[in-house]
């Protein structure tokens, strides 16, 4: 066998062991290798990652032809050593004088497309119209790749366009050139017109497009897609498996996620993941949490992303220890070098309220990015840590970061719980200049925070002006007005939100039931209560049911708000019998009273304002004895009275 087939098998099963052997045979035996042995010798090197023995080599042949320039260009484009293979390129072409094949062409094209050069990329572009010889497909398909990943989009369409036959790679190229610029609609237009034209389905195509309908969450779209990679006979590979489960967790399809991960054959890590962080942007991190225990005692590992999304489940559900121990292993496994994880670490500790930690694992990255400096912001701020936070603000300005839609959010949302209304407006002013008031983000919280400090009119002047709006614009002006007595105000944008065929929910329902408790409408009021699981699939907290029990009571209907408390499903806590109670009060219902009374005191035995009201309810009634015995007991508590408010 010679010895270049020998090199060849040594390259095929990556055994640098066998190829070092055969190499140092060659030198031992005196004969003086050629063209062709040195080449594959090179190809070798490279192809298994030892680019420093390739050079080497490289440097030493006496004779160089394209396939040698080729070969080490495609061996430092791999290794991601862009910049070193377009110097190989530039020496090749201007030095050695020899002209690129169709392999150099894309090894150099890469090389351009990792580090966005596209300038470079179209000089070489320009380089191989000039030649001779006739673009293939091969190297369209890699112009379009390259197009699309610096952003050059219209250049990536017309490469395809002037294809005279695109395979399923170009397709694929084209469709990812548009979901990596954030142009997904653009490339679902593209697909569609790729079926149009008889283009079959396989994986990596039907992958790419469920991205982009997990992007866009239109489920009826995925779906459909789904049945024609079906009837295609696509297989379904662990890229397909991951993809299906993600498309179904964008869309808040849990249970078809679940059902997706469960059917596929040993899904992998990436799988979990997917499913594991479609529950936490759900809320449901119990369940996220659930999921990555499971997830290990299937024996897999988690990856960046996975430790990154269960921090993130673990920080919401105070899961203090869990979350240390989920830590550690991180920086065990090394993980704490990838910024988003520490990101995520940072706000883990942030949401527990261990700041100091938090502060420890910024000031331990290598590091930072605008999520760093706006997730540690947001930390300081949301615990009342306003004057620290104010100095990140200006280290983060200093260190050279402009505040983006997420800083002035948290910025804005503090603005409006203190509240500081002329924070919020020289804020305002700040976000205008950039343009950045028209950002739905900016826009919601600028909204929120004007009805926080009740300024209405300003509050609905940012409202009426957003282009676009999504559900925390509605639930901020709904909840603004209601908050502020505006009932009909904000059963007005309620119903101006359902004729845009905006589904609400359970903080829309909050807002929506103290606005038809401000206009006393108790029939609106339980229409809507019931329309919120029949109509929208919404489960009834206990806030929604204080708001139905409150109207109920206030309407003297203290018997019928007492059998609702009794029908609901919901577990009533103090601020539901603590809204019967002021009824049974006011409307001198004394049975019902004192049985409230008593339930608010079972579940908090301290809680002075319902002996109170209890005493007074039995002093109204000339139960004087009663009411004498509830006053000793309260001369008895050292606890102080609970400042009075209203759920509606």
């Amino acid at each position: 066998m010679s010895f270049s087939r020998l090199i060849r098998l040594s390259a095929e099963k990556k055994s640098i062991f066998n190829g070092k052997a055969i190499h140092a045979r060659l030198i031992i035996s005196g004969s003086d290798p050629d063209v062709q042995t040195n080449n594959h010798l090179l190809s070798m090197y490279s192809k298994l990652g030892h680019i420093n023995y390739a050079q080497k080599l490289f440097d030493e042949m006496l004779v160089r032809n394209v396939i040698t320039w080729t070969s080490l260009i495609s061996g430092y484009s791999q290794l991601g050593l862009s910049e070193k293979a377009l110097s190989c390129f530039r020496l090749m072409v201007l030095d050695d004088g020899i002209a690129p094949n169709e392999y150099t062409f894309v090894a150099a094209i890469s090389a351009c497309a990792q580090v966005g050069a596209l300038r470079k990329g179209k000089e070489i572009h320009g380089k191989m119209y000039r030649s001779e010889e006739t673009v293939n497909t091969f190297v369209n398909n890699s112009l379009i790749n390259f197009y699309g990943k610096c952003g050059s989009l219209e250049s990536a369409r017309l490469v395809f366009d002037t294809m005279p036959e695109p395979n399923i790679v170009s397709c694929v190229s084209l469709i990812a050139s548009y979901t990596q610029s954030g142009d997904n609609e653009e490339g679902l237009i593209v697909f569609l017109k790729l079926l149009r034209m008889g283009v079959e389905i396989n994986e990596f195509l039907y992958g790419s497009v469920l991205g982009i309908c997990a992007a866009l969450e239109i489920l009826k779209v995925g779906m459909q897609v789904q049945c024609i990679a079906l009837k295609c006979g696509v297989r379904m590979d662990q890229f397909v498996v991951t993809a299906l489960v993600n498309f179904y967790a964008k869309c808040g399809e849990l249970e078809l996620a679940n059902r997706a991960l469960r059917e596929a054959n040993k899904p992998n890590v990436a799988a979990w993941t997917a499913l594991i962080g479609g529950y936490v942007q759900t809320g449901k991190c119990r369940e996220a949490i659930d999921l990555f225990q499971e997830m290990l005692f299937a024996g897999l590992k988690p990856n960046e992303q996975t430790f990154a999304s269960v921090l993130g489940a673990m920080g919401r559900e105070k899961e203090t220890r869990d979350g240390i121990h989920l830590h550690c292993s991180i920086i065990k496994l090394g993980f704490q070098s990838f910024t988003f994880v520490s990101n995520a670490t940072l706000d883990f500790y942030a949401k527990i309220g261990c700041l100091d930690e938090s502060f420890k694992t910024f000031c331990e990255m290598e590091v930072h990015d605008i999520v760093s400096w706006n997730t540690l912001i947001a930390g300081f701020l949301n615990s009342g840590r306003y004057v620290l936070a104010i100095k990140f603000i200006e280290n983060m300005l200093l260190d050279g970061f402009d505040p983006n839609i997420y800083t002035y959010s948290s910025i804005l949302s503090v603005c409006g719980d203190l509240p500081a209304a002329e924070w919020g407006k020289q804020t305002h002013c700040r976000v205008i200049k950039p343009g950045l008031d028209s950002n739905v983000v900016v826009g919601s919280a600028l909204i929120d925070m004007y009805a926080k400090c009740g300024q209405l009119h300003n509050a609905r002047k940012v409202f009426d002006f957003l282009p676009i709006k999504n559900l925390v614009s509605w639930n901020s002006m709904i909840t603004g007005y209601a908050q502020h007595g505006f009932g009909r105000e904000a059963l007005e944008i309620y119903d101006i939100m359902l004729r845009c065929g905006v589904k609400p929910n359970d903080v829309t329902f909050v807002g929506v039931l103290s606005a038809y408790g401000h206009v006393g409408d108790l029939e609106a009021a339980l229409q809507c209560f019931g329309s919120m699981t029949k109509d929208f699939g919404i489960a009834p907290r206990t806030d929604h049911l204080a708001s139905v029990v409150s109207l109920y009571a206030r309407n003297g209907q203290t018997k019928e708000a007492y059998d609702l408390i009794r029908s609901s499903r919901v577990e009533p806590n103090k601020v539901v019998w603590r809204s019967l109670l002021f009824g049974c009060v006011n409307n001198k219902d004394l049975d019902l009273a004192v049985l409230a009374a008593e339930k608010i005191l079972s579940i908090d035995s301290d809680d002075v304002s319902a002996r109170i009201m209890l005493s007074n309810i039995y002093s109204d009634s000339g139960m004087w004895s009663e009411a004498s015995e509830v006053r000793k007991v309260i001369e008895g508590k050292t606890v102080k009275k609970e400042t009075g408010y209203s759920w509606t």
